[in-house]
């Protein structure tokens, strides 16, 4: 199980946002490497990259700020999130050293478009998916596309993407626990891996998530817990290792 530390950049810094809100926003950090340092040396195994401004424009605004984070720790896959929407961004993050691009909105607006970057980019793709009530949101969180989140789920399976990122809109950056119900339902239905996101908050929230590993959840991605303190990075990891090891 993969504790993995999101860093939302925003105008150049590292903020938290509550549940998607661009103005509602706390700036933790006005240098995005100091943090992914902090993370790494706190035994992060990989990073959660999202361009905030990227998310919004549909192109990557703060791709230097990624590219430096990649350039420093060669050896740790980063993902990269927000403003993904064509090949050309996609090469290019690749090149600087990112190892997976997470789809999100592009990837519910023209499903096609996941496929051939499957085939283009084998084994780099991943698709966020943010859910309310089983229904899938996209640009920012601003809109509540038709889609089940299952059914297209399904759909990004067959077409070859790594893994799917799940997140659970009603829990994210509000500190009150993983929709784990939700998440293991979702998961079910796939052979590939999913990456629990939105809520996690303490230690319990790491053991909860271990119990369910054998569903297909093989890591959980945490922001506000770390940044706020209440869930030790470190701690989480070791944790999640001794309870994956028995």
């Amino acid at each position: 199980m993969l504790i993995i530390p999101a860093i939302d950049i925003k105008d150049g810094h590292c903020v938290r946002l509550r549940q998607g809100v661009m103005t509602d926003d706390t700036i933790y950090s006005s240098d995005p490497l100091a943090m992914a340092t902090r993370w790494v040396e706190a035994g992060a195994r990989r990073l959660h990259l999202v361009d905030l401004n990227g998310a919004i424009e549909g192109k990557p605004i703060n791709f230097a700020a990624i590219g430096e984070i990649a350039a420093a720790f060669p050896q740790v896959p980063i993902e990269v999130g927000g403003g993904i929407r064509d090949e050309d961004t996609i090469q290019r993050y690749l090149s600087a050293g990112v190892r997976y691009v997470i789809l999100g909105t592009k990837a519910v607006t023209s499903p096609h478009f996941v496929e051939n970057m499957c085939l283009e980019f084998p084994g780099h793709i991943l698709v966020g998916l943010d859910v309310r009530d089983g229904k899938v949101a996209i640009e920012g969180w601003s809109k509540l596309a038709r889609h089940d989140a299952t059914d297209l789920a399904k759909q990004f399976e067959q077409d070859g993407v790594e893994a799917i990122i799940f997140t659970d809109i009603h829990r994210d950056g509000m500190l009150n626990g993983l929709n784990l119900e939700a998440t293991v339902a979702f998961a079910r239905h796939l052979t590939i891996p999913v990456i629990a996101s939105g809520g996690v908050s303490n230690l319990a929230d790491i053991h909860a998530l271990c119990a369910v590993e054998s569903e297909g959840i093989v890591g959980t991605i945490t922001g506000r817990a770390i940044y706020e303190g209440t869930l030790d990075l470190r701690a989480a990891q070791q944790l999640a290792d001794e309870l994956s090891s028995h």
